[in-house]
């Protein structure tokens, strides 16, 4: 009889066992392998567990899992006593362990049988057929088992994994607000810094203003000393010129007396003779006294003549002379002096006396042996202010000669003339310190030969002046065997005067008041650059007046002085090159040069007097610094 195959669908999965048997076995096949697998179970198992067959069981598939059919093939002799044997059990189930096992496709027969009656039937048979069932089902189970700790651990790993990343989020959670928490901190420290920094600088502003506040007060108190030492000079100056006016009355009334007493003794013996005698006199005076006035006048008379003209057009021609106020004030106050002193020599006969002109020589001579050395500029000063102060010779005649002689020296300036002008400055502060009214006389000579030195600028006008020659003896020009001075002439003895000004200005002794110090100097340049149109002439009178005065003036006002170097290169020597002059050419270098190379840094040549012995005589510049306004608005023809 042919095999028959039966297929039996079985489950893929059993309580998590997975299985997998070989559809193509045979009866005995599955026995074989069903008794091996009973063996392996009785071998790994302490106490082996004998096969009793209790209740029915039967196969019951996973939730999640489809079940797989096997076929079995059986032969006809087998098959016929497998009919009989399960006819009545397969139709249902088989009850194993609590498990349902089903056997849907089996079908044999119509007819049940009880459980028992097929026990049984199948007790020779099929005992260790259902042994071996059930140790595969125990193995089953033991898989199933296995497979619950399994989904377990994973469920455990997936509880752990949720509880890392919780723990992360929440490690991150920490980290953002740490982070938060050190921006604020860092937010904190900034605003901390910078209210310090604020309160640094409301610090720092308050401490400038009260110490601009203290400068303030400083320059208040040092002008109010200045101006009650200027007002106490003033009243010393006047009194002095009283006292000179009283003395001179004097002299005056003696005179009067003894030649009133000489007439009278004279008109009792000749009468006749006397009044004679008195004709010829007077005349002779009146002669004298004109040729007095003549030599004390440094100017030439025509000049001075051209220059009254000038004064009496200057309201019918119009602006003719360009002066500040301030300036033409101090050179009318001068001029006056300056008159004055001249009425007295005239009065006393200053040129017909010839003990006057040993005093003039001897002034003379001292003055043209000062050298720039310490102690000749020191035995020069006192041999001066002793000649100066005789009672033997007026103090206003030797005053005059001093003046006059002084000024002199820039007529015919030589080369020991520009390595003694400091020097000479240093013996004019040391005189006029002990003479004060030297001081106005020699400024007044000064600014009768240069006019530059007021600073005072005249406007050719053909309404004012005749000719052009008027014009030249008007600013100074000296005429020579009836011929005006060549210009190259006339700029350089102007360069002269204006270095002795200079050399003036700038000199500070220790222990001696500069009567027209650097305080004069700063208001020359001042109304220098506001009023004076820029030509040759005042080119060469400013370049010269730089050269000498330049170093102390940035000394004592440092950037103040630059900004008026500033304003002479960009508009001075800009008005200069305007002109086209080729003849400007010379002094717009030498001028672009002092300011670009900054000479005014540098020592002078002769500044510091020579000595290899210690002297107290001198004094380096004084640190302390005074500012002075000055308009800046600027007109240039």
């Amino acid at each position: 009889m042919g095999a028959v195959k039966l297929q039996l669908p079985l489950p893929k999965n059993v309580d998590g066992v997975t299985l997998d048997p070989n559809p193509d076995w045979s009866f005995d096949a599955l026995l074989v392998e069903l008794n091996s697998i009973e063996k392996k179970l009785n071998g790994s198992s302490k106490f082996p567990i004998p096969f009793t067959k209790a209740e029915s069981r039967e196969l019951l598939a996973s939730k999640n899992n489809s079940r797989r059919g096997f076929i079995m093939q059986v032969s006809d002799d087998d098959m016929e006593d497998l009919e009989r044997d399960t006819k009545d059990e397969v139709g249902d189930h088989f009850v194993m362990g609590g498990k349902r096992f089903a056997c849907d496709e089996i079908y044999l027969s119509d007819s049940d049988h009880s459980e028992e009656g097929l026990g049984i039937e199948l007790q020779h048979d099929l005992m260790d057929k259902v042994g071996l069932v059930k140790s595969a089902l125990s193995e089953l189970a033991h898989e199933h088992q296995l497979t619950i700790a399994e989904e377990m651990r994973d469920q455990l790993s997936s509880l752990e994994a949720e509880l890392m990343d919780e723990n992360e989020k929440l490690a991150s959670t920490l980290e953002r607000v740490e982070r938060n928490i050190e921006a604020q901190r860092e937010m904190n420290r900034k605003f901390d810094m910078q209210y310090q920094r604020k309160i640094a600088e409301a610090l720092d502003d308050h401490l400038t203003a009260v110490q601009r506040d203290h400068e303030h007060r400083s320059q208040i108190e040092e002008r109010r000393i200045r101006d009650d030492a200027a007002r106490e000079e003033a009243k010393r100056k006047e009194k002095a010129l009283h006292e000179e006016k009283a003395r001179q009355e004097m002299i005056r009334a003696e005179a009067k007396v003894q030649a009133r007493l000489e007439a009278e003794r004279v008109e009792k013996e000749k009468a006749a003779a006397l009044e004679a005698e008195r004709k010829v006199a007077k005349e002779t005076a009146a002669a004298v006294e004109k040729k007095a006035s003549e030599s004390l006048m440094n100017a030439p008379s025509e000049a001075n003549k051209v220059l009254k003209e000038v004064t009496s057009h200057k309201h019918s021609v119009g602006n003719t002379i360009r002066v500040s106020e301030n300036a033409q004030k101090l050179e009318e106050k001068r001029l006056k002096i300056y008159n004055e002193i001249a009425s007295q020599n005239e009065a006393l006969g200053s040129c017909s006396n010839k003990a006057y002109r040993k005093y003039e020589m001897e002034i003379a001579r001292r003055i043209r042996t000062i050298t720039g050395t310490k102690e000749n500029v020191r035995v020069k000063a006192d041999e001066l202010i002793k000649l100066i102060s005789d009672s033997t010779c007026p103090q206003s005649i030797s005053i005059a000669m001093f003046a006059q002689k002084v000024v002199s020296l820039c007529v015919n300036p030589t080369g020991s003339f520009n390595s003694a002008v400091y020097a000479y400055g240093r013996v004019i502060v040391l005189v006029t310190s002990k003479v004060p009214l030297t001081m106005d006389v020699l400024i007044g000579e000064l600014n009768k030969v240069c006019i530059y030195a007021v600073p005072k600028y005249i406007i050719y006008s053909e309404a004012a002046f005749q000719t052009k020659e008027a014009y030249y003896k008007a600013i100074g020009y000296a005429e020579e065997d009836g011929k005006i001075e060549s210009t190259d002439s006339y700029v350089d003895r102007l360069s002269a005067y204006m270095k002795l000004y200079g050399a003036l200005v700038q000199t500070e002794v220790e222990g001696c008041q500069n009567l027209h110090g650097l305080r004069e100097g700063w208001a020359w340049i001042a109304r220098f650059l506001n009023v004076l149109p820029a030509n040759l002439y005042t080119a060469a009178a400013l370049q010269a007046f730089l050269e000498m005065a330049g170093f102390a003036l940035h000394k004592r006002y440092k950037t103040q002085f630059r900004k008026m170097l500033d304003i002479i290169a960009k508009d001075f020597l800009t008005a200069l090159k305007d002109r086209g002059d080729a003849k400007l050419n010379k002094v717009i270098v030498n001028i672009r040069n002092y300011i670009e190379s900054n000479q005014f840094l540098k020592e002078p040549e002769g500044w510091r007097l020579r000595s290899n012995l210690e002297s107290h005589n001198f004094t380096p510049e004084s640190d302390h610094q005074q500012q002075y306004g000055y308009q800046q608005n600027r007109y240039y023809r």
